[in-house]
């Protein structure tokens, strides 16, 4: 890889936030002190109204090359796009902010970003997953979303939905720059240009933690979801 100013950038977006964004800094600081080198977080607020781009502001003080995107409030997929592009580093990591999937396991994933895979994602679905206080009914909502995508996009690929992506940084800003997808059938549309680029996406299995208190609310947002499936499906086939 070329050289850059940082190993790792770590994009994280948040959107009403405030009431755990310490826990969302503490898991920053358990993940990056982790990985040899020097990293650089980039927290993208998605327009929050209760005040967390100002408290995330107070919080990344202790970090080392943190910084707050701020964004207008348009979506998980366009916040991501935005700290992409602002990332430097060699190897870029999204987590979400609730931190689902314990900090530690960002070693599942950087240490390969260093092979030839191209994209890799985490997966609840692999055979060395383990799903925590998952109620039924989410479970069966997302393998219905996730049966649609394989069968309009994604054949093969298992769970396109779980939070942490890990990809070579020259990578994700060549592809994100493109992105359209500004909700959260982001994922899709993301490991659908990788494959077209000729990189190859890769399923991770990590031990994921059920939030109750998560953004995504399939009941709400699965008939946006799936029109943003369709029109990822328009946009890249």
């Amino acid at each position: 890889m070329p050289d850059t100013p940082f190993r790792l950038s770590l994009v994280i977006p948040c959107y009403q936030e405030l009431h755990r964004l310490e826990k969302c800094v503490a898991g920053i600081e358990a993940a990056l002190a982790l990985v040899p080198g020097k990293h650089e977080v980039l927290l993208v607020d998605d327009g929050s109204t209760d005040g967390t781009a100002d408290f995330a502001e107070s919080l990344l003080r202790a970090i080392p090359n943190a910084q707050v995107v701020r964004e207008r409030h348009r979506g998980k997929g366009a916040a991501i796009r935005a700290g992409v592009a602002a990332s430097q580093g060699e190897v870029v990591f999204i987590a979400d902010a609730d931190w689902s999937m314990p900090p530690g396991q960002i070693l599942r994933f950087v240490p390969l970003a260093d092979g030839p895979q191209g994209l890799l994602i985490a997966s609840r679905e692999r055979p060395d997953s383990q799903r925590h206080g998952e109620p039924l009914s989410r479970h069966l909502l997302g393998r219905v979303f996730n049966t649609l995508v394989r069968h309009t996009l994604l054949p093969g690929i298992q769970d396109s939905q779980c939070g942490f992506k890990c990809l070579p940084g020259d990578l994700a800003r060549s592809i994100f720059c493109d992105m359209q997808t500004e909700g959260w059938a982001f994922d899709v549309e993301l490991i659908k240009r990788v494959q077209k680029s000729g990189h190859t996406v890769t399923e991770v299995g990590i031990d994921w933690n059920y939030d109750p208190d998560s953004r995504l609310k399939p009941t709400r947002d699965a008939v946006k979801m799936a029109w943003e499936v369709l029109k990822v499906w328009r946009q890249v086939r």
